[in-house]
């Protein structure tokens, strides 16, 4: 993978890939990522993932490796196969050794807590999750396995739920979707950054984009790297 911008660069490490990446330090930060064809398309067979190569999955894992959590919307999570947020042995080590917890912490969204208790999301957690919802669901056997935080009254406030993990010290906070999700999270003002990998392929078809729901106020972003490997691009998005 070879930078390109701001200082060209080739076959960078991973310890260069997270320094170029790195979230700031002592103030709460929240960035999302997503991949999207050149057509604008978010999906290939209704998932992500079928969207990406190799070089997107290395930088999709290493983007999780200084997070503090992970958040999902819960219907992500269902869609693209989520297990258990488990990171790999080279990840724990590098978190340890910077006296980190040895996994993040998955946090789901989720109105309706429609969430199977058994799924390996809570039954092969490392680190018990937390899911945010709104005031009225009833956890029931949810709140046996997950902290269940109520972030809202009708709908998740991302406000709310950028302070609620916060307060317990999960301030660096790493977005993995869905397009609602980040919709409802970028009309909140709650948005710091974007990593947006540029899948080489024109899609067609209905594919939705990588935001939905109700329209916001026009984001400004500001440009801070991007990457490339073969013919694919990685952007990184700052709030202007």
């Amino acid at each position: 993978m070879d930078l390109l911008w701001p200082d060209a660069a080739v076959d960078l490490d991973d310890e260069a890939l997270l320094a170029l990446t790195r979230m700031p330090e002592g103030r709460p930060w929240l960035r999302m990522n997503f991949i999207s064809s050149i057509d604008g398309a978010a999906t290939r067979e209704g998932r992500s993932g079928g969207l990406g190569d190799a070089a997107d999955r290395r930088l999709f894992d290493l983007l999780r490796r200084p997070a503090d959590a992970v958040l999902l919307g819960a219907g992500t999570a269902r869609d693209e196969g989520y297990g258990a947020m488990r990171l790999d042995a080279a990840s724990v080590a590098w978190r340890e050794e910077r006296g980190m917890p040895p996994h993040p912490v998955f946090v789901l969204i989720s109105r309706s807590l429609r969430l199977d208790p058994a799924s390996p999301i809570f039954a092969d957690a490392p680190v018990r999750p937390i899911v945010c919802t709104v005031a009225g669901a009833q956890p029931g056997e949810l709140a046996d396995v997950a902290d269940v935080i109520v972030c809202g009254e009708g709908d998740v406030d991302p406000l709310r739920v950028r302070a609620e993990l916060a307060a317990r010290g999960l301030r660096r906070v790493h977005g993995e979707g869905g397009p609602h999700v980040f919709g409802s999270f970028l009309s909140a003002g709650a948005v710091d950054a974007l990593h947006l990998t540029l899948a080489p392929s024109l899609e067609a078809g209905a594919a939705g984009r990588i935001t939905a729901g109700a329209p916001a106020s026009p984001t400004g972003m500001r440009l801070a790297s991007v990457l490339r490997a073969a013919d694919e691009l990685f952007l990184h998005y700052v709030r202007g």
